[in-house]
């Protein structure tokens, strides 16, 4: 079966280039392993002689480490070894880039096990391997850890406060605009600073301005696979870690420096990886797991359950946000001011900084500022989840623009496409955007089926809301060579999360003008391939995939060389198209040309890297009919459909499929999500049966609208996919409330108790 089409390329119109292979929907490469469980993750990789670590994490949300008494435990027998901080490094204070975050690493290690305080509940304490999973778990609750408890802080605004106790003695805040750094120590580690205009005269120009507050949970990625890691320290000193994570050459760094080991003492093997998000770019077992087997002698593996995942991983951050907004009577936005606190969690590194670039970014603000601060709570560090710090943004901004509408007596589609950000717009933060896509989605969306269907039914609502994501580049490599039969083994450093190998195989015959089938994609380890950043930030499609690219190229000129060679005439007369080999004469097909020079000369080894910065940002608009149980609060999905721009559909299912998962994960934020504390600091919902996350139940089908403005920043004009879908959800959904009931939700997630609580208060008042 062949995934060269004929048809699609003599289509083609438009912008849209034409393309055989680039568009179609071949079956994924790793469709049939995945479908019968013969796919290995974390937890099934088996390594002769392995053995098991268990944690032991803290019960306490914030502490001081008084002492720690391991005897017990070491005493039991089948214990090989028992760990604390005191057996890793101290890393001091240098910064590692993780690809979607920084961190200092003396924080990281910190976090993976406590030096001398601990600042959240489940915080991992001190490590155990032993001969059975039984043997370790008994042995962790058998060490004696004396703690000298103190008040958490949980909400960013009192974290901020002057008598808020401190958590991290060692932070400061930093001015980012200037690299200044207080004298005092702080849980405000960082504060974003970004002007346009002249604000106080745009807001002078208004006819009207509303100003709103705004509250969102932290809420987690649910990844189905816990975090999982194996590790090996062997006698020769070399370091094997095999591990489900986003960024394999991420972990390798990060264990690396943790353990401080040269780098090439490093080697990570991907498992297959059961979702991410942007939750498994962090370490949190691998150097403990390295760090026991070291002491054990033998290969370690360490699994977390769901709890853990929940209470000691990192989930995307609460905040607290302000919104200004002021419009003049024809419609068009005249100032826009934002204040913004993103809770970092134990550690700084909240995405305060992409939040605040985000949060005015669907719209041309001709005057604008935004404030931001990283501030640090007793929970878990957060880590980056779709679209980090965006979506708490555009719910906030997204629905002081429906309050607007409102008053305008403006659609909101119209006043979305009277503002929409375009070409050449410049953000607050000071980027003017190439060519972008937000008008063609919200085109879209006001031309769908959907937008035009009546909703009529009482307590019914519709909203539509927009949403941005960056989208990045980075570093990519591939290999690929030729086997005898004409196929390509293709060799790749991506953690493949949502059917990257396919897109990257695909883009790769596009190149060559063979098909996806031929191509046999592979994901490989730390030393089989170039330096690949993390699967991450929608950058793997464009990076990856331009790498696979450049890895064509390279074939297509050696194979015009050889050919020539072969044929005994001048390289110039030969030449490479739509995957034949063009000679005086001659016309050989790719698989022709292959088994010929395979038999004649040295391997054809293509390789293909990418380094560019032009990722293209994406836009989304969606829109959802809800209906809203008055005596419940209980909000019920009726149609939900979706416009995004992704420049290029390489496969258009997994685009639609990327698009699909993202809303409901927004939904989900939106409705129900969140993390539920009481005030000594204790997750009281931390399994999935208690914090709840979007089923088949709670959702009708997501369609989705693929709009293509190709990004003239690619070969083929892509542009990252994953990351805008979960942004526009709850502006969407709270816009939807207030259609179907008349109340403005201005706190995620919009459960049933809140929403009634809203409805009771708006009965009051009337």
């Amino acid at each position: 079966m062949a995934t060269i089409d004929e048809t699609k390329a003599a289509e083609g119109s438009g912008d849209t280039p034409k393309y055989k292979v680039i568009g179609t929907r071949p079956i994924r490469h790793d469709g049939a392993d995945k479908v019968t469980g013969r796919a290995l993750y974390g937890a099934d990789i088996k390594v002769k002689g392995m053995i098991y670590g268990a944690i032991l994490r803290s019960p306490h949300a914030h502490a001081n480490i008084k002492s720690i008494d391991t005897s017990k435990a070491k005493a039991l027998p089948g214990v090989r070894a028992v760990i604390t901080s005191a057996d890793l490094p101290e890393p001091g204070d240098k910064i590692a880039e993780l690809g979607e975050g920084s961190v200092v690493l003396n924080h990281l290690s910190s976090n993976n096990l406590a030096r001398t305080k601990v600042l959240y509940k489940g915080h991992s304490i001190a490590a155990v391997a032993a001969d059975n999973i039984h043997i370790a778990q008994e042995a962790a609750n058998l060490i004696e850890v004396e703690y000298e408890v103190l008040p958490p802080v949980l909400n960013v605004l009192k974290a901020m406060s002057d008598e808020a106790p401190v958590l991290n003695p060692d932070v400061r805040t930093e001015e980012v605009a200037t690299g200044e750094k207080g004298d005092e120590p702080t849980n405000i580690a960082k504060r974003f600073l970004f002007e346009k205009g002249d604000i106080e005269k745009g807001f002078a120009e208004a006819k009207y301005v509303v100003e709103r507050e705004f509250n969102t949970s932290t809420v987690h990625q649910g990844y189905i696979e816990p975090h999982v890691a194996t590790a090996l320290w062997n006698n020769d000193g070399q370091i094997t870690v095999w591990t489900s994570t986003q960024g394999t050459f991420s972990v390798r760094q990060q264990v690396a420096e943790l353990l401080d080991v040269p780098l090439a003492r490093v080697k990570v093997v991907p498992a297959e990886i059961g979702g991410g998000f942007g939750g498994k770019i962090s370490v949190y077992l691998a150097p403990v797991a390295a760090t026991l087997s070291r002491i054990a002698g033998a290969p370690v593996q360490v699994v977390m359950d769901r709890t853990d995942v929940l209470q000691a991983t990192g989930p995307t951050p609460g905040s607290h946000i302000k919104i200004k907004m002021g419009v003049d009577a024809d419609g068009h936005i005249t100032a826009a001011d934002a204040w913004m606190a993103y809770e970092a969690g134990a550690y700084p590194g909240s995405p305060i900084g992409a939040g605040a670039m985000c949060v005015f970014s669907c719209y041309d603000v001709p005057n604008g500022r935004v404030e931001g601060y990283d501030v640090c709570v007793n929970k878990p560090r957060t880590n980056a989840y779709r679209a980090p710090g965006a979506t708490n943004a555009a719910f906030a901004t997204e629905t002081v623009v429906e309050e607007l509408c409102e008053k305008l007596g403006m659609a909101p589609v119209d006043f979305r496409l009277l503002n929409a950000s375009k070409e050449g717009t410049r953000r607050v933060d000071g980027v003017t955007y190439p060519r972008i896509g937000l008008v063609e989605t919200l085109e879209a969306i006001k031309e769908s089926d959907h937008f035009k269907s009546p909703l009529e039914a009482q307590h019914r609502g519709r909203g539509i809301a927009s949403g941005f994501w960056f989208n990045a580049g980075l570093k990519s490599a591939v290999t690929a060579t030729v086997n005898s039969d004409g196929s390509v083994s293709l060799l790749e450093g991506s953690t493949d999360i949502g059917g990257s190998r396919t897109a990257i195989a695909m883009q790769f015959a596009e190149t060559l003008g063979i098909a996806a089938e031929d191509i046999k994609p592979a994901v490989v380890d730390t030393d089989s391939v170039g330096y690949t950043d993390v699967t991450g930030g929608s950058r793997v499609t464009y990076a990856t995939g331009w790498a696979a690219y450049e890895a064509g190229k390279d074939l297509q000129r050696q194979i015009v060389a050889r050919a020539a060679d072969l044929w005994e005439v001048d390289s110039d007369q030969v030449s490479y198209e739509d995957g034949y080999v063009l000679g005086p004469d001659k016309k050989v097909s790719f698989k022709e040309i292959a088994v010929e020079l395979s038999a004649v000369g040295e391997p054809l080894v293509g390789r293909g890297v990418s380094n560019h910065n032009e990722p293209g940002g994406a836009f989304g608009t969606h829109v959802v009919d809800v209906e809203v149980d008055p005596d419940t609060g209980k909000v019920d999905i009726l149609r939900y459909t979706a416009a995004q721009d992704c420049g290029t559909a390489i496969h258009p299912a997994y685009v639609e499929g990327q698009i699909q998962g993202g809303a409901v994960q927004g939904i989900g934020w939106g409705l129900n999500e969140e993390y539920w504390y009481d005030e000594d600091g204790s997750m009281r919902n931390a399994n999935f049966l208690d914090y709840r996350i979007p089923t088949c139940y709670d959702l009708p089908m997501i369609d989705t609208i693929i709009v293509e403005v190709p990004n003239p920043g690619h070969p083929f004009g892509v542009r990252g996919v994953g990351e805008v879908p979960i942004v526009p959800p709850p502006a969407a959904l709270a816009a939807a409330i207030y259609d179907a009931v008349g109340v403005r939700m201005d706190e995620l997630p919009m459960s049933p108790p809140r929403v009634l609580h809203e409805l009771l208060k708006k009965q009051k008042e009337s």
